[in-house]
């Protein structure tokens, strides 16, 4: 089935992006624009962040998909819509969905982060788990759309959505009316296209950047091509703005709007969401940290005053964990090494007593006596460590080392 109609590839206006924020009025949230001291010194001008991971539901998806399901015909609610997402859509749709009193039904890949699920009901949606990947479950969620009439709402590609999504850029404009550069993650590219619509129509001097992560990253072969292209098998922890494919009506706007598509590192972006959660006290998801990995990846690159846009907060724990321990592993705030040392009583102590010399704190230690590899009198230990910076992650290894350890690298 094919979702498209000659609305869905009309062209999306200033008048559009104003008419939506009238829409929105008293459902989304005008979220808050917080300075940032440590982003201003890096750059060396002003630096805002634009809080969507305030937004209801965690991300700024509420609103294209309240936009989008408001300007549905009488007999189309009555049928229903659906929506294929990992989270962060899939929430926006089920609470449009339940503040319109339409009837959502949500695909969502077999491993979504559970509380992403919860979530999605919780709103009002019929949550339905089918796929391990989202391509799968956006087919599934299709093949709903043709047997039942049910409308499906796609994440990015439509112009009420770019619409909904660029409403973020009338707020900025509204908040910060000195600024002269916006960094926005992109995924599909929905909101990038939204904001770049709004914000070319009022400032076209404003820069507008876009940004993606190396492993999911399809505009930037896309607009070399001059229309979209795939990227096989995308891979980043950053899955809000984890597509393969950019959307045909946002890469139109995209080419032609948006002033330049960046790429981040992974570890980039673990440093990035790091930064947000100790310094300006925000839960960010790694998809809405992108702008801040740009920022901290090439900070002279940017002319001021700029507006990051944290796109979402919905971050699984277990992950939020994970990308934690990456993020100071990058910054040589965490150190993990394996090594081997003599199985004999007191060998362990001695070893700890080796780090606390060089003030490197312990977190976990796994102690493996019986292993093929080992001698009958080795034994192997891992050694999870805090440090404080590359300089004292190199004190800790030459500490090892000269105290006759055997380190595995």
């Amino acid at each position: 089935m094919s979702y498209r109609t000659a609305d869905s590839l009309r062209s999306v206006t200033l008048d559009d992006v104003r008419g939506a924020q009238k829409m929105l009025s008293g459902v989304a949230r005008v979220t808050a624009m917080e300075g940032s001291r440590h982003l201003t010194q890096l750059v060396g001008a002003p630096v805002h962040l634009k809080c969507e991971n305030l937004q209801r539901t965690g991300s700024f998806k509420l609103r294209g998909a309240y936009v989008r399901i408001s300007g549905l015909l009488p007999e189309e609610r009555a049928a229903g819509v659906v929506a294929a997402s990992a989270g962060n859509h899939a929430q926006g749709v089920a609470l449009a969905s339940s503040l319109l009193g339409v009837h959502s039904t949500v695909f969502m890949p077999k491993g979504a982060p559970l509380p992403k699920i919860s979530a999605t009901r919780d709103y009002g949606a019929e949550v339905r788990l089918h796929g391990q990947v989202v391509d799968e479950t956006l087919a599934a969620a299709e093949e709903y759309a043709a047997e039942t009439g049910a409308v499906f709402i796609h994440p990015f590609d439509h112009p009420d959505i770019i619409a909904g999504q660029g409403t973020v850029g009338l707020e900025i404009l509204e908040q910060c009316p000195e600024v002269r550069t916006i960094v926005v993650g992109i995924g599909g590219g929905g909101l990038a296209a939204g904001i770049a619509v709004a914000v070319k129509a009022i400032r076209p001097d404003v820069r507008v950047v876009g940004v993606q992560a190396e492993g999911a990253a399809a505009y930037p072969p896309s607009l070399a091509a001059g229309h979209p292209v795939s990227v096989r098998n995308p891979a980043t922890m950053a899955d809000g703005i984890k597509v393969g494919r950019p959307g045909l009506v946002p890469f139109g706007i995209v080419r032609d709007l948006v002033d330049e598509v960046r790429t981040v590192s992974e570890d980039q972006l673990s440093a990035a969401l790091l930064l947000c959660l100790e310094r300006a006290k925000l839960v960010v998801e790694p998809a809405g940290a992108s702008p801040v990995a740009a920022l901290l990846a090439a900070p002279d690159a940017f002319e001021g005053p700029v507006v990051a846009v944290l796109s979402g907060g919905n971050v699984d724990p277990v992950l939020m964990q994970r990308v934690l321990r990456h993020g100071m592993a990058a910054q040589g705030r965490y150190l993990a090494v394996r090594l081997r040392l003599t199985d004999r009583p007191g060998a362990l102590a001695t070893l700890l007593g080796v780090l606390s010399a060089v003030d490197a704190n312990v977190l976990d230690v796994s102690h493996v006596r019986t292993d093929p590899r080992l001698g009958l009198t080795e034994a192997e230990v891992e050694l999870h460590l805090e440090t404080k910076g590359p300089a004292h992650c190199a004190e800790v290894g030459q500490a090892l080392r000269d105290a006759g350890y055997t380190v595995i690298d």
